[in-house]
């Protein structure tokens, strides 16, 4: 192996990762948040904003997030609305992976036993002290699994953005594997994917583990 040529390469490399773990942080942390939102809206009473974020979910989960993406950007300037690169692909992202979350949190909201509210309304808690004290956390331990799925998922799909020319890791390795006609830059963008999936996937069984009081 040509360590010279690993060597001049790797600047652009981690360059690209640098773009891909900032697409992947901002997307995790808008997006969780607002599918929390979304799934307490959807066991809402007001049947008018359950049909608004039934319709919302459909549609995002509907529809492939590179469709999405194409769309934001390059279809919404048809109707005088604009975004920017970065400004389209958080928008994307985060809209495609909160309407995923909410339907994991909606699930694992659902399996909270009723008998569990009224224990908190006889020791006489809030809403916002129960769903913060009692339900949140149950919840976070049943769905860890599953979202801990769609955030591996989501380091992978932060390759889509090259449809709009962002620079990340596997454009990146695509422009060295094409200019210098070697594989030797996609496999080293295959040994970042796989170092970054297992990261994750320690830091989700860790997460797993501490919650695991809750059984």
């Amino acid at each position: 192996m040509n360590w010279q040529y690993i060597g001049s390469i790797l600047p652009a490399l981690l360059s690209g990762t640098k773009i891909t773990l900032i697409i992947f942080l901002g997307t995790l942390v808008l997006s969780i948040p607002l599918g929390i939102l979304v799934s307490v809206g959807l066991r809402s009473r007001f049947k008018p904003l359950v049909w608004l974020l039934d319709g919302y979910v459909w549609l995002m989960r509907g529809t492939p997030l590179l469709l999405q993406l194409i769309f934001i950007f390059y279809g919404l300037p048809v109707i005088a609305i604009y975004f920017d690169r970065m400004s389209a692909v958080f928008l994307a992202f985060v809209l495609n992976y909160a309407a995923y979350f909410a339907e994991i949190f909606r699930g694992g909201l659902q399996a909270i036993p009723q008998g569990q509210y009224d224990a908190a309304k006889v020791l006489k808690l809030t809403p916002w002290e129960t769903f913060r004290l009692i339900v949140l956390p149950q919840v976070v331990k049943n769905v860890i699994p599953a979202v801990g799925n769609e955030v591996i998922n989501l380091i992978k799909d932060s390759s889509l953005v090259y449809v709009l020319g962002i620079g990340d890791l596997l454009r990146a390795g695509n422009i060295a594997s094409a200019r210098d006609v070697t594989l030797v830059p996609l496999v080293l963008v295959g040994i970042v994917y796989l170092t970054l999936t297992a990261l994750l996937t320690w830091g989700l069984r860790s997460l797993e583990k501490h919650y695991a009081y809750y059984r």
